[in-house]
């Protein structure tokens, strides 16, 4: 039996794939970086530490997202 996918924080892409499909009805553009860690982190599949994190790390999945709604 196959273990579920884990993504971690430089999945950037798979990541705002993942927000774009959980939060359909959410503008990327509002968010703030404090909402969106949080939103990555409740992900079902994130594995990472919540504190690898950083602003230019937030920003790249930000604009992964904004890009794929797009």
């Amino acid at each position: 039996m196959m273990e579920p996918l884990s993504y971690r924080w430089i999945d950037t892409l798979v990541l705002a794939q993942d927000l774009a499909d959980l939060y359909p009805d959410i503008d990327p553009q509002t968010l703030r970086f404090t909402e969106l860690h949080r939103m990555i982190c409740e992900l079902p599949n994130f594995k990472d530490d919540p504190k690898k994190s950083n602003e230019k790390i937030l920003e790249a999945i930000l604009m992964a997202w904004i890009n794929e709604i797009v």
